[in-house]
């Protein structure tokens, strides 16, 4: 079968009402579909009937804060003798830079500026956050490799 023939074919397909045409002749096969077009009348009502049970975005991620986040927000209140380091943009938290790594702070560890304190990581880039205060460690208030939002408390530091 030569080119001109499968053309004529396939012409004959498109102005016609058959939807698919196959044909073999010994070790040559061919099939030929014809394109459905559909009109937005044909799929309104099962999109009218579909959109009051769909669910479009399941929730991909945990919460972004910790379970406990009320009761830190208290305590950070309370103590006024502590200063939050919070975190600077939305990513996920890691208290190392990886697996086999050494934490970068740890409760009672004294800090200055400019040291690194953990790493954010958004879009696939490691951000390290680096310490703007002096003083020792109290509590860290994030837990490693959790979600955490623009400003969200992650050390609680006694000045010195």
């Amino acid at each position: 079968m030569d080119i001109k023939q499968i053309q004529e074919l396939v012409k004959l397909v498109n102005k016609s009402n058959i939807g698919e045409l196959k044909i073999e002749q010994n070790d040559f096969k061919i099939t030929i579909k014809q394109k459905q077009e559909f009109s937005q009348q044909d799929f309104s009502p099962q999109l009218q009937a579909a959109q009051p049970q769909q669910n479009l975005l399941p929730p991909t991620f945990p919460p972004l804060a910790p379970a406990g986040t009320k009761s830190t927000d208290k305590e950070i209140a309370k103590s006024d003798n502590t200063i939050t380091v919070k975190s600077p943009m939305i990513g996920t938290f890691y208290r190392q830079a990886g697996p086999d790594k050494p934490v970068f702070v740890s409760v009672g560890d004294n800090i200055a500026p400019g040291d690194v304190v953990c790493i954010i990581e958004a879009m696939k880039l490691f951000n390290e956050i680096e310490s703007e205060v002096s003083g020792k460690i109290v509590k860290v208030l994030v837990e490693d490799a959790s979600p955490v939002e623009f400003d969200q408390p992650l050390f609680l530091v006694e000045p010195s």
